[in-house]
C-alpha cells in the first residue's frame, strides 16, 4: 500500500468520561453494574467461533465481596486445547490471505463498539471481577483499549507502507506476511487492556490466536470476547481457553505450529515459559517470538529541590490507584531529608482521607485486592513490618478479609535501603519510603540502580535540572519507562509506550509499532525487469 492511505489519522486518544454525580455516563454505568451483580452467567470456552462447555467448572465472586457468585466459567481440557489449535491453524488459511483492510476495519469496529453500546458493560465488569473504582476502569477496559485497537490500525498502516527503493531496472517490495503457525497470549488479571490488546494485536496483523485469560479476569474476557465476535473476528481467529495454567501451556508449546507467546504477568512465569521453549526449540516449525511484559519494583527519587505536594501527590497516586496492582504502581521511595517532613505530613494526610470499600460506592477511592493468596501474602508482610526495629508504619497497616480482600494502603518508612519491601515485588498497596541525606544524592542513585532485579517504571522529581540530568543518565537502565516530575504510572497509547528490561520484560513497547513487528515475518520480493543473459562482467575484459 502507499502513504496516505487515511488523509486523517485514525489513531486518536478516547477522551476520559469523568463520571460526574448525576452524569448520565454515572447512571449508565451504575445501573449496569447493579444488573450485572444479580445475574449469575456462564463463560464458556470459545472455540473456532463456539460456546464450549465442559465437565469442570470455577466460579467467578468480587474481589469485595467474595462470598457473592457473579458466575461460573468453564475449565479447558487437553483436547479442548489441541481443537483449539487445530480450529486456529485451519482459520489462518483465510485469515492470512484476507486483505489488511478488511483486518483493519474488524477492529476499528471493535474500537468504536467499546466507545460506544459495550462502554458501560465492560466497565462494570472490571469493576465487579477486577474490583476497580469506576475512574480506573474507564481509562483501562474503555479508553486505554479503545486506544490499542486504533493505534494498532495507524501503525500497521504506517508499517506496511514501509518499502525499500527500487530502481528503473528492477522493483523491490516487501510482504508483511502474519507468522507461520499460531500464537499464544497470555494475559493478567489488572488490565482489561492488556487482555484485549495480547491478542488483538496479533491477530490484526493477519496471525490466529489461542488466548488464556487470567482466572481472576475471566468476567470481562467474556465482554472481549463479545465484542470480537460482533465486530466480525471470524471463526477460529481468536480462541479463549481457560483452566490449568501448566496445562494449556505445555500442550500449546508442545505443538510444531506454536510461532509465538505475548505475555504479561509474575518474571518468574515467564522465565518457566522461556524454558520451555529452549527445550522444544528443535520441534518447532519457525522459532518463536517471545514478548513479555513482567514485574517490576518501580521507584519515585525526590531531590531536595522537589515540590513536596507534588511528590506526595506522585506517590499517594503512583502507589495505591487500583490498590498497588499495577505493573507500574510505585513501591519503592527514597525521599530528600530536607522535603521528608512536609511530604511526610501531606502523604499521611492523603492516604487518611480514603474512602474504602465496594467500587458501586463512588466515593470510594480504594477497593479490594484481587483474591486471597494475594491479600494472605500483604498482610504478612505488614505484619512483619510492625515486628522489625528497622521499620515504622506511618500510616496503614489495617486488613479485613472478612467480606472482601481489604488492604489499607500502607506506608512504611526504613531505615534500612534494602528492607524486604525495597526489594521484593509486593503487587499491592504497601510503599516503602527510605530519606536519604542530601550529601548521598550520587550514592542514593547507584542504590536505586542496583537495588532491584526489575527495569519497569521509575520516576525523578526535582527543580535542579543538573541534578534531573544526573538522575536521568545514572537511571538509564533502570526503567524503561522514565518519569520526570510525575508519577510512574499512567503510560497513555500513542503517547508513552510501555515495557521494561530485567527482569521487567523484553521492553517491546505495548501501544507502538516496535510491539507489531514482532508479529511479523518480511518478506523481500525483487522483480528484475529485463534479466542478464551473459555472465561475464566488465572487469573481466
Amino acid at each position: 500500500m502507499g502513504k496516505g492511505f487515511f488523509e486523517v489519522p485514525i489513531a486518536v486518544n478516547e477522551p476520559v468520561k469523568d463520571y460526574a454525580p448525576g452524569s448520565p455516563e454515572r447512571e449508565e454505568v451504575l445501573k449496569t453494574y447493579r444488573e450485572m451483580y444479580k445475574a449469575e452467567i456462564e463463560v464458556p470456552l470459545f472455540i473456532n467461533g463456539k460456546e464450549v462447555k465442559t465437565k469442570e467448572t470455577a466460579t467467578m465472586s468480587p474481589p469485595h465481596d467474595h462470598k457473592h457468585v457473579l458466575g461460573t466459567y468453564y475449565k479447558a481440557t487437553k483436547k479442548n486445547v489441541e481443537e483449539a489449535i487445530e480450529t486456529a491453524l485451519e482459520a489462518r488459511k483465510k485469515w492470512a490471505a484476507m486483505p489488511w483492510e478488511q483486518r483493519a476495519g474488524i477492529f476499528l469496529r471493535a474500537a468504536e463498539l467499546i466507545a460506544g453500546p459495550y462502554r458501560a458493560k465492560i466497565n462494570a465488569a472490571t469493576m465487579l471481577g477486577q474490583s476497580k473504582n469506576i475512574y480506573q476502569a474507564e481509562i483501562d477496559s474503555a479508553c486505554e483499549l479503545i486506544d490499542f485497537l486504533r493505534f494498532n490500525v495507524q501503525y500497521m498502516t504506517e508499517i506496511y507502507a514501509e518499502q525499500p527503493e527500487s530502481t528503473s531496472s528492477a522493483w523491490n517490495r516487501v510482504e508483511y506476511r502474519p507468522l507461520e503457525g499460531f500464537i499464544y497470549a497470555i494475559t493478567p488479571f489488572n488490565f482489561t487492556a492488556i487482555a484485549g490488546n495480547l491478542p488483538a494485536s496479533a491477530a490484526l496483523m493477519g496471525n490466529v490466536v489461542v488466548w488464556k485469560p487470567s482466572n481472576t479476569q475471566v468476567y470481562s474476557a467474556k465482554v472481549i470476547m463479545d465484542v470480537f465476535r460482533e465486530a466480525g473476528v471470524p471463526a477460529g481467529v481468536i480462541n479463549m481457553v481457560m483452566g490449568d495454567a501448566v496445562m494449556i501451556s505445555d500442550t500449546l508449546m508442545a505443538s510444531p505450529d506454536f510461532s509465538g507467546v505475548h505475555f504479561t504477568g509474575s518474571t518468574g512465569v515467564f522465565q518457566g515459559i522461556w524454558q520451555k521453549i529452549g527445550n522444544n526449540i528443535s520441534n518447532y516449525k519457525t522459532y518463536p517470538r517471545i514478548v513479555g511484559e513482567t514485574g517490576g519494583k518501580d521507584f519515585i527519587v525526590a531531590h531536595k529541590t522537589s515540590n513536596p505536594k507534588q511528590v506526595a501527590t506522585a506517590m499517594a497516586r503512583g502507589a495505591f490507584e487500583f490498590q498497588g496492582q499495577k505493573c507500574s504502581a510505585a513501591s519503592r521511595c527514597y525521599i530528600s531529608s530536607t522535603i521528608w517532613e512536609d511530604v511526610k505530613k501531606q502523604l499521611i494526610e492523603d492516604v487518611r482521607s480514603f474512602k474504602m470499600g465496594t467500587p458501586e460506592d463512588m466515593g470510594n477511592f480504594i477497593t479490594a485486592v484481587i483474591n486471597e493468596s494475594s491479600f494472605d501474602k500483604l498482610a504478612s508482610y505488614i505484619d512483619q513490618a510492625k515486628k522489625d526495629k528497622n521499620a515504622e508504619i506511618i500510616v496503614g497497616g489495617g486488613y479485613d478479609k472478612s467480606k472482601g480482600y481489604f488492604i489499607e494502603p500502607t506506608v512504611i518508612v526504613t531505615k534500612d535501603p534494602k528492607y524486604t519491601t525495597m526489594c521484593t515485588e509486593l503487587f499491592g498497596p504497601v510503599l516503602t519510603v527510605y530519606v536519604y541525606e542530601d550529601k548521598d544524592w550520587t550514592e542514593m542513585l547507584e542504590l536505586v540502580d542496583g537495588t532491584s532485579e526489575y527495569a519497569l517504571t521509575g520516576a525523578v522529581f526535582s527543580e535542579d535540572r543538573y541534578a534531573l540530568e544526573e538522575a536521568v543518565k545514572a537511571l538509564e537502565n533502570a526503567a524503561g519507562n522514565f518519569y520526570i516530575n510525575d508519577k510512574p504510572t499512567g503510560a497513555v497509547v500513542g503517547q508513552q509506550p510501555f515495557g521494561g528490561a530485567r527482569a521487567s520484560g523484553t521492553n517491546d513497547k505495548a501501544g507502538s509499532k516496535q510491539n507489531l513487528y514482532r508479529w511479523i515475518s518480511p518478506r523481500l520480493i525483487k522483480e528484475t525487469f529485463v534479466s542478464p543473459t551473459d555472465y561475464r562482467y566488465p572487469f573481466l575484459g
